[in-house]
C-alpha cells in the first residue's frame, strides 16, 4: 500500500511540475505574402470553411483553447499543429513547387472526400469544424478547380514531382 501512495505521490509532483513547460505557440501577424488566397482564388464561402474547420492546424496562426494551458495536452495539441502544418501551411503554399501545389490540392480533395479531415479528435471538441455534404462538396469542387489552373498554367512536366535516389 506504501509503494502505491509513493507512486500517486510521485505522479502528482510530475503532474505539477509540467505545468511550467509549454511549447512555443502557433502566433504569427499577417498577412502572408505566400498565402493560398494571395496566389489563387479562394472564394469567400470557402475561406469560411478553412478558417472553421483547416487553419487551427494549417495555418502558421492556430486559436488555442483554454485547454491548452494545461500539461500534457498542450503538448499533444502542438504536435497536432505542427504536423499538420507539415502536411499542408495555407499560410506558405505558394511558396510550395508548383508540383507539390499539385499534389496537395489532390490529397486535400481526398481526404475531405474519405472524411479524413477535419480529425475527428479535433472536431469531437469544435463542432463548428465538422463539415457537412455541402462543405464537403464545395471544398472538393475548389480543390479541383485550382488543380485545373494549375494544370493550364504550367507544363505537365512541372506537376510531377521528380524523385531521385539519394
Amino acid at each position: 500500500m506504501k509503494i502505491i501512495k509513493k507512486i500517486l505521490v510521485f505522479l502528482l509532483i510530475a503532474l505539477i511540475v509540467i505545468q511550467f513547460f509549454h511549447p512555443e505557440k502557433n502566433l504569427a501577424n499577417g498577412p502572408f505574402a505566400a498565402d493560398i488566397s494571395t496566389v489563387y482564388p479562394v472564394p469567400a464561402e470557402v475561406n469560411n470553411i478553412l478558417k472553421a474547420s483547416c487553419n487551427d492546424c494549417h495555418s502558421n496562426n492556430t486559436k488555442y483553447p483554454w485547454y491548452n494551458n494545461i500539461q500534457p495536452v498542450a503538448w499533444w495539441l502542438n504536435d497536432h499543429v505542427e504536423e499538420g502544418k507539415r502536411e499542408v501551411n495555407f499560410n506558405e503554399f505558394g511558396s510550395y513547387r508548383i508540383a507539390k501545389q499539385y499534389r496537395k490540392l489532390l490529397e486535400i480533395k481526398e481526404q475531405v472526400e474519405e472524411n479524413e479531415m477535419p480529425l475527428t479528435s479535433y472536431t469531437l471538441i469544435h463542432n463548428n469544424a465538422k463539415l457537412n455534404e455541402q462543405q464537403k462538396s464545395i471544398l472538393i469542387n475548389w480543390a479541383d478547380s485550382l488543380r485545373s489552373i494549375i494544370r493550364s498554367k504550367y507544363p505537365a512536366d512541372s506537376l510531377v514531382i521528380k524523385r531521385t535516389k539519394n
